[in-house]
This record gives C-alpha cells, sequence and structure tokens, in this order.
C-alpha cells in the first residue's frame, strides 16, 4: 500500500511533488514545516539556515539529542531522509542571501521583521507562494501572499523593527505551538495547489481560544 493512501483525496500529489519548496530558517516552525513536507510527499525541499542545534532547541524545535551542535539543516535534512530517502534535499548552511535560488513555494519561518522584510524585497515577485509564520508565546499568525491583492497585504505588515517586541518572535515557544503554526502554513499552501483561495491572514490565540481569518476575497 502505499503510504499516501489516506491522503489522496486531500492532497494533489503529483501537483506537490512537481514543485520545489524553500523553507528559510529551520527553528522552531521552519523545521516542523520541513518535516510535514516531507511526510505530506514533496519531493524537492530546499532548507536555509546558518545556526546550530543547541539544547533548548530539542525543547521548542522537536530536534534529537544526537542533533546537538549539528548545522540545523544537516540535522533537519537526516530527518527528511529517514521519512523518506529518496526526497531531494537542498541544505544551504548560510544566512538568505538574494542571490540564492529558491522554490515556487516559498515558507518564511526567520525570528524578526527585519529578516522577513529583506527576504520578502527580495523575492516577493520570484516565488508563486509564501506564507510567513509568527508565533509568541500562544499566539500564532499565519499570512500568505499568492496574488496583487495577498502581496500588497503582507507588505502593509511589514512594519519597523523598533516597532517590534523586544526578542525574537520564538523567545517563548513549544513544541505544540510550532507543529500548530508548521500545520497551518502547510495547508495554505495545499489549498494554492488546489487552486483554491488562500486566507491573507490568519491569527490563532489558543489561550484565549479565538482565530481570526482575512480570506482572499473572490473576483
Amino acid at each position: 500500500m502505499s503510504r499516501f493512501q489516506r491522503q489522496l483525496d486531500l492532497v494533489p500529489l503529483d501537483k506537490l511533488q512537481s514543485l520545489t519548496t524553500t523553507v528559510i530558517g529551520v527553528g522552531a516552525i521552519g523545521r516542523q514545516v520541513a518535516l510535514q513536507l516531507a511526510a505530506l510527499g514533496a519531493s524537492q525541499i530546499q532548507l536555509i539556515d546558518f545556526d546550530r542545534v543547541e539544547p533548548t532547541n530539542i525543547t521548542t524545535q522537536g530536534y534529537l539529542q544526537r542533533d546537538l551542535g549539528q548545522l540545523k539543516v544537516e540535522a533537519t535534512a537526516m530527518q527528511i531522509h529517514e521519512i523518506d530517502p529518496i526526497i531531494t534535499v537542498s541544505p544551504i548552511a548560510d544566512r538568505w542571501r538574494p542571490e540564492q535560488e529558491t522554490g515556487e513555494a516559498v515558507f518564511c519561518c526567520v525570528d524578526t521583521i527585519s529578516s522577513r522584510t529583506a527576504i520578502w524585497r527580495s523575492l516577493q515577485n520570484r516565488c508563486q507562494f509564501w506564507s510567513d509564520g509568527r508565533m509568541r508565546g500562544e499566539t500564532v499568525r499565519v499570512l500568505t501572499a499568492t496574488d496583487v491583492a495577498s502581496r500588497e497585504h503582507y507588505a502593509e505588515q511589514l512594519f519597523p523593527q523598533s516597532e517590534a517586541q523586544a526578542g525574537s518572535c520564538t523567545a517563548r515557544s513549544t513544541l505544540y505551538i510550532a507543529s500548530i503554526a508548521a500545520g497551518l502554513l502547510i495547508h495554505q499552501m495545499v489549498r494554492w495547489i488546489w487552486g483554491r483561495t488562500v486566507d491573507l491572514d490568519q491569527i490563532l490565540n489558543l489561550l484565549a481560544t479565538e482565530l481570526t481569518v482575512v480570506p482572499t476575497e473572490r473576483n
């Protein structure tokens, strides 16, 4: 039996496998995005991150004891190949740089607004699908851009770094929040692959049990 048997009506596997997906930032959210992509059936995954695994990353980012001291992209690539050894994984142990090639679908999972802004300015016209995952404590925000309207909305959410809360967006986090955030990001990509409308903006506050959604307006 195919390992994809139970999701065939939910995920268009042929279209997913034709894509190259790029995950920028393989920390709390990014690692979970990468592993979910691998389990879902993505065949080409690019990972970009310069950081190494630290002890707190085991608790909040799902890394393993054996990964301590390793580059996050290498440790995640190893885990992806344990899910499926035929997946093509391209780990880039570096910061994001404008000259880097990326896939049609990009997941921005970095820690700061300034980094998001720099990456967006470079990639906004180079990718077909863009999704940005943010979290603090028990609140998750997912912004997705696939067309003119959603790109304009996303650009409006890139405020100056000086206006951001102090610390990185994952300064207070848990693995379960990161996993939920990753699932919301992946869900938007699956909707896009199907040709369905995506949500421009989702804010999930688990502590208050509140979900706020800004949907794409239908033409």
